[in-house]
């Protein structure tokens, strides 16, 4: 699967919670559309949509945008059909290269094909199963913290009963002990893995990142070592800078991407505070972006961004984390 895919019928997929659009371009340039539920019957209804149009040489091409698309590329790769996962932001630029602007589900999906025509990216392998289970408790986990917080900002009301109260207090503790058991299993799952133990301690060497930003990036990243470089890695979490743009007007000032995988964002924001405030090294190269202007947001998002340099540096190359040779890994 790891072959040069070349071609000729296009299958774009733009997913959402509850659907998912598609268009299929065939040989002759036409392309049809279709909309399925995201469920297991629309998958299965899919395919045979496809057999009706009996095409061959199929490539189906969707964006790696985290959860909602990931049970469809399974299911597509277990039919023996090929399927790329592709980075949005890879999308958004062949869009502006063709000077497409429309946004709606269609166009998008016919745009994704067409990408897919054009590009041919490589095709994507589902991860291994311990990399799927350690995904799913690391979902699990962030799930049931959410659950929490929610309750707990409930509880803050200042506006319930005793019963209501009561009840809150008891779902709390539920979710804590929940919370707690869940972590358990998710360090069990990486010890009980060499590859996953050894990728989790690289990862723990970095400052600001510890063993729950650890799992994250093991189970959202998948395998950092099928990158090319720690900016495509980067770009898969929205964290490229983009300059700001108002009509035809660019500001000169830039900001994230966010177009990408929302779960690294936000695993990596409260690490890279944690990594400016108590690391010498953050520090210093902190020191060095403030003093050439750059606002407290634009640190905040290079430390981020810097992160995921340093996780893609001791995956890739199996040493932990050294000052020495981060410093030439060029941020900003």
């Amino acid at each position: 699967m790891n072959l040069p895919i070349v071609a000729t019928t296009a299958l774009g997929i733009d997913i959402a919670k509850l659907k998912f659009d598609v268009c299929l371009i065939k040989p002759s340039g036409r392309a049809k559309h279709k909309v399925f539920a995201n469920t297991q019957h629309g998958f299965e209804q899919l395919v045979a949509w496809l057999n009706s149009h009996q095409v061959s040489e199929l490539h189906a091409c969707l964006e790696a945008t985290g959860t909602y698309g990931e049970a469809l590329a399974l299911f597509l790769h277990d039919a023996a059909l090929v399927v790329s996962l592709v980075n949005p932001a890879a999308v958004r630029a062949f869009a502006n290269a063709g000077l497409s602007r429309t946004k709606t589900d269609k166009v998008d999906a016919e745009l994704i094909a067409r990408f897919c025509l054009a590009q041919q990216p490589k095709a994507w392998q589902p991860p291994a199963p311990e990399r799927r289970e350690l995904q799913a408790l690391v979902r699990r986990l962030e799930s049931l913290t959410e659950m929490r917080v929610a309750e707990e900002n409930r509880l803050s009301s200042g506006t319930l009963t005793a019963a209501v109260r009561h009840s809150l207090q008891q779902h709390i503790a539920y979710l804590v002990e929940e919370i707690k058991q869940t972590e358990a299993l998710i360090r069990q799952h990486i010890h009980n893995h060499p590859d996953l133990k050894e990728q989790s301690d690289l990862l723990d060497s970095i400052p600001g990142i510890g063993e729950t930003t650890a799992a994250l990036l093991l189970a959202e990243i998948v395998n950092l070592k099928q990158y090319t470089s720690a900016r495509q890695v980067a770009a898969y979490a929205g964290l490229v800078p983009r300059e700001r743009r108002s009509g035809s007007s660019v500001s000169g000032r830039t900001c994230l991407s966010k177009i990408g995988n929302a779960r690294l964002r936000k695993a990596l924001y409260f690490p890279a505070i944690t990594a400016l405030r108590c690391s010498d090294f953050f520090k210093a190269w902190a020191d060095g972006l403030r003093t050439r202007g750059k606002s407290k947001m634009s640190v905040i998002g290079a430390a981020m961004r810097k992160l995921i340099h340093l996780a893609y540096g001791v995956i890739k190359t199996g040493k932990p984390f050294n000052p020495n040779w981060a410093k030439a890994i060029e941020v900003a």
